[in-house]
């Protein structure tokens, strides 16, 4: 039986590598490590392009680099068509007041740039249905825990009795429980030990050359 898989790029990373020195995650040792015994055939991988903001000029550059060890994976396939989207928002400030209690003092409204992304989810969802009715694959297993994909996991698995499974790459106690009913098993989350394991090795050939990963990470 085939195996595909289906990685929501920046879920994977808000929820096991943020802030972590796991970055330089080997997408396909991760699934070989978290699914022995079955034969993964393809791994779609959905991202967005970071964009430079004042504080990280460099995070582009990185992705890119990150992106470029992804390429050297025979079986994964990259879809970065998503983008990220900047709008300037008030919210209401936390004030200290409201730490002790003193909610007679309204906070103050602050200007925050918010970045919001757009259209992975989509992309997940539209190629996790177009494998499936071409018939790509035996099963598939989704890496996120965007509730949003609950609608298309729960087709495939509720209508056509196909077996799609959730790996939660947050805290176990965040699994959302959308999606643990729509799909036929979940992973509740990812190891620590997992991750340690899986990683690229510092210096990496590709047809372009050889290149290393980013000392910032």
């Amino acid at each position: 039986m085939s195996t595909n898989v289906y990685v929501d790029g920046l879920n994977l990373y808000y929820g096991s590598l943020r802030n972590t020195p796991f970055r330089w995650l080997d997408i396909s040792a991760l699934c070989s490590a978290l699914l022995p015994g079955r034969t993964i055939k393809r791994i779609r991988y959905f991202t967005a392009r970071v964009v430079s903001l004042p504080h990280d000029k460099t995070a582009p550059t990185r992705q890119d680099i990150y992106l470029r060890a992804l390429r050297t994976l025979p079986n994964l396939t990259i879809h970065d068509e998503s983008r990220f989207a900047a709008r300037v928002v008030l919210y209401p400030q936390y004030p200290l007041a409201y730490i002790n209690n003193q909610q007679d003092k309204l906070p103050n409204r602050v200007q925050v740039q918010r970045l919001e992304e757009k259209r992975s989810d989509v992309n997940l969802a539209s190629w996790l249905l177009d494998d499936f009715f071409s018939k790509d694959f035996d099963d598939a297993v989704v890496v996120s825990n965007d509730s949003d994909l609950t609608t298309p996991i729960e087709i495939i698995t509720t209508k056509y009795h196909k077996n799609v499974g959730i790996i939660n790459p947050q805290h176990k106690s965040k699994l959302s429980r959308e999606l643990d009913k729509a799909a036929t098993f979940s992973m509740q989350t990812i190891n620590k030990r997992v991750l340690v394991n899986c990683q690229f090795p510092p210096t990496l050939t590709d047809v372009k050359g050889t290149f290393t990963k980013p000392l910032s990470w």
